[in-house]
């Protein structure tokens, strides 16, 4: 093995995408090596890592070229000479938002959610899945993405079987088994990919960029490759009927790991269909599309029915998730500019709405210790502010007019229209049960006379306020203005729509075409 560099890092003076990865496995060591006498020193270093991770996101945001298409502040470099193997990562409007996403929730997560015991040991693990998620977002070589996107498995797994509620243990096996099942699919079509590319390209290689653009696959060949990805990101999403081991998951994990689970760890699936499927394999993902809307749609009707029956309010936000991350697939596989931006965004805009929604019933849990609705009454009454945070958190999941929800869906609608019609006319269906299932939610929880065990319902703190604070803030800038976000997506998600036209001769078309008809009456 060896290693030769080959860097491109735009205008900042250092590899920050590597140093995006490496500041928090780094941080995940010193946690754990910290001294168990001082826990304060510990939360601390964890907090400034995390920090320091969420500022260098940033950074990288503000010095983010807009307009541009490729990969920005990219680094290469040979890993494994003999098969091409290289730690090659970048970043584009695409995986943009997704790692300063990733780099604003685990410090709020931090500071938000209480481990109760052990918390070296949580922190540590936080700390490692975050180095896994960022390693996952901006791997541009397959291998190196496996290896990122096998390493979130690991802290997940103890997270939720470590901190998690009574049933833990199976919840975090499900997790495990299901995701791992899912990767043996594609650690074969990785393989075999790289392997076939050979012919064209003269060697092995396992770089994305370098197969896309030079490997040209038989029309079956790429179909089978394309599946072999896709189950592994079907079950990440998770699309139906891969999404039984959601709710379990959700409902078990620690607040904080239901936070990052519907946050970023589920965008897994929705990025990776989107990077690996459509463009490595754009012949295979427009052939298949009619079956990932099918399932796109039976999961957004599925998960809103199946939240409307729920009894527990974290199982059902739980299956909120199953019916948004459906509009986010049908929005990728419309194939047109308008779904799929509208697509991505909602990768965003459902993190930090489902992200806080979760920390609200974590915050309902540790004053009521139950989460079922039937048990919660009239905690307007007594925690007016909690329940104004709440009711605008839940409006923006709902995608009410004015918040972050309803510029991702509108867009995914709308852009969806002319490829995707029925499919668009039952899944908008979808968007009035959300607004059944959480309004009725609310109004159970909310509304009426507190009795006896909720009349001590305790108001929102300082504390959790400043935590909530960011969400609520993103929640009505992306809503009122998302210019910024639109304007650095719809380059890469332009590109990827002009490869597939390369590959296959089909043309997107507009959300609204205007035709000029000069000279006509009537």
């Amino acid at each position: 093995m060896s290693l030769l560099a080959s860097e491109t890092q735009g205008s900042l003076p250092f590899p920050i995408l590597t140093a995006l990865i490496l500041v928090p496995a780094i941080g995940s060591i010193l946690t754990l090596i910290s001294s168990n006498r001082r826990p304060e020193i510990t939360k601390l270093i964890a907090l400034l890592t995390s920090v320091f991770t969420g500022a260098l996101g940033l950074w990288m945001l503000a010095s983010f070229k807009t307009g541009e298409a490729g990969y920005q502040f990219t680094s290469q470099h040979q890993w494994i000479s003999s098969w091409n193997i290289g730690w090659h990562v970048g970043v584009d409007g695409i995986s943009l938002f997704l790692v300063v996403l990733t780099g604003i929730l685990f410090p709020l997560v931090i500071v938000g959610c209480d481990p109760h015991h052990d918390e070296k040991r949580y922190l540590a693990w936080l700390l490692l899945l975050e180095a896994g998620v960022m390693g996952s977002f901006l791997s541009l070589d397959l291998f190196l993405f496996f290896l990122f996107f096998e390493i979130v498995l690991v802290p997940m797994y103890f997270l939720i079987g470590g901190w998690g509620y009574d049933q833990r243990i199976y919840a975090a096996t499900k997790f495990f088994l299901y995701t791992m099942v899912g990767s043996a699919f594609m650690l074969v079509g990785i393989v075999t990919t790289a392997l076939l590319a050979k012919n064209d390209l003269g060697h092995v290689s396992f770089d994305l960029v370098e197969i896309a653009e030079g490997a040209n696959f038989a029309t079956s060949t790429g179909r089978w490759l394309f599946f072999a990805f896709a189950i592994a990101f079907a079950v990440k999403v998770p699309l139906f009927p891969l999404h039984t081991w959601l709710p379990d998951a959700h409902t078990q994990a620690p607040t904080g790991g239901s936070v990052i689970l519907a946050g970023v760890l589920l965008k897994l699936g929705t990025y990776g269909l989107l990077r690996f499927g459509v463009y490595l394999f754009p012949e295979a993902a427009l052939w298949s599309r009619e079956i990932f809307l099918t399932l796109a749609v039976i999961g957004i009707i599925w998960g809103a029915i199946a939240a409307t029956m729920q009894k527990d309010l974290k199982r059902l936000v739980a299956y909120s998730s199953v019916a948004h991350l459906g509009f986010i697939v049908l929005g990728t596989f419309a194939f047109t500019a308008e779904a799929m931006g509208g697509g991505v965004m909602q990768m965003i805009n459902h993190g930090v709405s489902t992200g806080a929604l979760f920390l609200l019933v974590g915050m309902i849990y540790e004053r009521r210790h139950t989460r079922l609705i039937s048990e919660l009454k009239g905690l307007q009454k007594v925690a007016p502010i909690f329940a104004a945070a709440f009711m605008v958190v839940m409006l923006s999941s709902i995608g009410v007019p004015g918040l972050n929800g309803f510029v991702g869906e509108f867009l995914i609608l709308i852009g969806s229209f002319n490829t995707a019609r029925w499919w668009v006319v039952v899944a908008a269906t979808g968007v009035i049960l959300a607004a059944l299932y959480l309004l009725w939610a609310y109004q159970r929880v909310f509304h009426g006379e507190p009795d006896e065990a909720n009349s001590t319902f305790r108001e929102l703190r300082l504390r959790e306020g400043l935590v909530l604070l960011p969400f609520i803030g993103l929640i009505i800038f992306c809503g009122v203005y998302p210019k910024p976000m639109l304007d650095r997506i719809e380059p890469s998600v332009k590109a990827i729509l002009e490869r597939v036209e390369e590959k296959t001769g089909y043309v997107a078309p507009h959300a609204v075409e205007i035709e000029s008809h000069e000279g006509e009456e009537g």
